[in-house]
């Protein structure tokens, strides 16, 4: 089976097999994303993965209702919580953001909405061979950066939202050659 990263860890194999490209619509899903890849600005999407489960606990399961509530008492807990990345300003975005992200659902209906509403609510995608293709921005990320800003979020540059993108399935960057890209053309 052939797949547009050639990798050995089973957490990253399943990450590609079963999540990355996968168009999501489920609104803990969204802000699960959103607050991993915050956090991953940076860093290494792989440390990520491995530190996912941790995040879970550490942040209630990715409830941007409980998140959006947390007091100094919990964000001190959090900087002390070796599972996660300890960065003050990462975690006090992850409340903001839960809170705009809230914020943006009650808008637009739902952050799903809202989200998709920038590829017209259907999937990008591309049709690349080689992984030096791959682009790290585009416009439609730009656009989305640029617009989250404008609405209060904090970690969600360009890259970082581009990434996003790509994670929920905004954008189907999967090479021709790979497995999961026909699956992904054919809606699976």
């Amino acid at each position: 089976m052939k797949r547009c990263w050639q990798v050995t860890d089973p957490l990253l194999i399943h990450y590609h097999d079963r999540e990355w490209g996968t168009p999501v619509h489920d609104e803990r899903l969204h802000f699960e994303f959103l607050l991993l890849e915050s956090f991953q600005a940076g860093l290494n999407w792989t440390m990520m993965l491995k530190k996912r489960e941790s995040f879970r606990k550490a942040f209630d399961n990715f409830n941007p209702r409980k998140i959006s509530l947390y007091k100094e008492s919990k964000l001190t807990a959090l900087l002390a919580d070796p599972g996660i990345i300890r960065n003050r300003r990462k975690i006090s975005a992850a409340v903001n953001n839960a809170q705009k992200f809230l914020e943006v659902s009650r808008e637009f209906g739902s952050f799903d909405r809202y989200i998709w509403s920038f590829v017209d609510g259907k999937p990008v995608h591309n049709s690349w061979k080689k992984w030096e293709q791959v682009p790290t921005t585009s416009p439609v990320s730009d656009a989305l950066s640029l617009d989250l800003r404008k609405r209060g979020f904090k970690f969600v540059g360009s890259t970082s939202m581009y990434a996003h993108m790509q994670s929920i399935g905004m954008v189907n960057d999967h090479l021709t050659c790979c497995f999961r890209w026909k699956e992904l053309q054919n809606g699976r």
